[in-house]
């Protein structure tokens, strides 16, 4: 029983016993009573705990993540269309491997020097900038490349994949931040784990259709018409989308969906410093760790799936549609992994124990994966590559929310923002790196490159502290919010309790 509950009955009892004879000693408790509230109310001011902002959850808010999801789709395909059918794109524009492998790691060089001016525009101007801006540029690129369906006309669709890859730079980092901004505690793991649905779906569709649409002729007319097909069709989406984003596209909803959203939005802007707060999550050692290991775990998908028609092919020569599937298979099983881990968390809030768990599963299915390449039974590769995928692309949503957990209350788009540098950082390194040591000694020599880095990255996984920051924020909140019934519940108590003097005695 609380102390308030206590005087209340207390004061009850009394009235019972000695009747009305007590008024005056009722009223100096009452009045002791009431200054005990305030001097309550005052000591949680001091504390820390205000009263509760109001919060709405929006239906608008699935509308929002599923627009976002979209045009990532959108955008993400584009980053493995040339790789997945890299042999066909090196003999149409007569230029060699490496060059065509460039293709994708631009999607990961552009990003490591924009990503820093792209964040600081997220803070000033907000979400639905960062998202015209990106559906514009993507819109943008892929006409460029509509436009490059000649031999000699390389330059021109490297020029549009550029752009395409500025885009991404506004998509890769958001998740975390819609998920924050739009959806409640309860579901903002679920949320994240949908932004970045879109983005791996994109990638699967990257793998499939390019094999299908264009097949490996030899009549460069014929191929260019091919090409033309799948240019125009992207072109198409990709304005579609643009157009929507304009019209539908909303900034943040009217009330904010949690209490811990609703503290961030208290922060007066010209309180608020990008370089502060970049140097603030460096000093976070924690978010150090985690910038590092998700780098390495994200880099090695990175280098998986520029290479993987490589690797495909030099093992099973002419099977450029399964290596296609077989990329399929690897983003469809993570996009499963990332929406169960997405709920677990919503339920459990194990943020490490979760992260470290895949992260040791994606180590262990790269290990499975690298030894059962070369056996010569494409069924085993595609059940080995599913089993890498659902781990090692279910933990891309992973590193989001615990980053958001371990940075709050700084920007969601920031902290996405360094975990992104990191891993396109990384995915360069290994890619470049992997491709030598493929050439020089095989494909099994490359992927045990890439295990080494996983058990690096696992064992420091280990090392995180788990300080859930957003969580303990929520649950202050909480608290207070109880404290303040508490109050309200005691003073009608008290208003009960007091006794009615009878007119006779008025």
């Amino acid at each position: 029983m609380s102390e308030k509950q206590a005087l209340g009955d207390t004061t009850l009892n009394e009235d019972q016993t000695k009747g009305n004879g007590v008024d005056l000693e009722n009223h100096v408790k009452l009045d002791e009573a009431g200054d005990a509230v305030q001097c309550a109310d005052n000591q949680s001011q001091l504390d820390g705990h205000e009263a509760l902002r109001p919060t709405r959850l929006y239906k608008r808010r699935w509308m929002i993540v599923l627009l976002f999801s979209s045009y990532s789709l959108c955008n993400s395909f584009q980053w493995i269309q040339y790789g997945i059918i890299n042999n066909i794109f090196m003999k149409f524009y007569n230029v060699d491997a490496f060059t065509i492998d460039w293709m994708s790691m631009i999607y990961m060089l552009t990003y490591i020097p924009f990503i820093f001016p792209v964040t600081w525009l997220l803070d000033k101007k907000g979400l639905r900038v960062i998202a015209l801006v990106a559906t514009a540029l993507n819109c943008a690129g892929t006409w460029i490349k509509v436009a490059s369906v000649k031999p000699n006309l390389f330059a021109v669709t490297f020029l549009g994949q550029f752009c395409c890859s500025c885009a991404q730079v506004f998509i890769l980092g958001m998740p975390s931040r819609i998920a924050s901004v739009w959806f409640g505690s309860e579901e903002v793991s679920t949320a994240c784990s949908i932004g970045v649905f879109g983005n791996q779906l994109g990638i699967a569709i990257g793998f499939l259709v390019p094999p299908i649409l264009v097949p490996n002729v030899d009549d460069l007319d014929e191929l260019a018409h091919h090409i033309s097909i799948m240019f125009y069709i992207t072109a198409g989406v990709a304005t579609l989308l643009f157009i929507l984003v304009i019209f539908v596209f909303q900034e943040r909803p009217k009330l904010p969906p949690t209490q811990a959203q609703a503290t961030a939005r208290s922060i007066p802007s010209e309180q608020y410093s990008y370089t502060a707060s970049i140097l603030r999550l460096l000093r976070n050692k924690p978010f150090i760790l985690l910038i590092i290991t998700y780098g390495l775990n994200v880099g090695c998908f990175y280098a998986v799936g520029t290479l993987l028609n490589r690797m495909i092919i030099e093992h099973y020569p002419g099977e450029e549609v399964n290596a296609g599937r077989i990329g399929l298979t690897i983003v469809i099983a993570g996009m499963v992994g990332s929406l169960i881990c997405g709920i677990w968390l919503d339920k459990t809030k194990t943020y490490k124990q979760t992260t470290l768990a895949v992260y040791f599963m994606s180590l262990v299915g790269m290990i499975v994966y690298a030894a059962t390449l070369n056996l010569g039974h494409l069924w085993v590769v595609f059940i080995t590559a599913g089993t890498l995928g659902f781990f090692m692309t279910g933990y891309l949503p992973l590193g989001f929310e615990f980053a958001v957990e371990l940075t709050y209350p700084e920007s969601e788009g920031t902290s996405s923002g360094l975990l992104n540098c990191s891993a396109q950082v990384f995915g360069i390194i290994f890619t470049i790196c992997q491709g030598k040591i493929m050439d020089s000694f095989g494909t099994l020599a490359g992927n045990i490159f890439l295990c080494v880095f996983l058990l690096i990255g696992t064992i420091m996984t280990g090392l995180i502290k788990s300080d859930l920051r957003r969580q303990n924020a929520n649950m202050l909140a909480k608290a207070a919010a109880e404290g303040q019934m508490s109050r309200q519940d005691y003073g009608a108590t008290a208003l009960i309790t007091q006794p009615q003097t009878p007119p006779s005695h008025a």
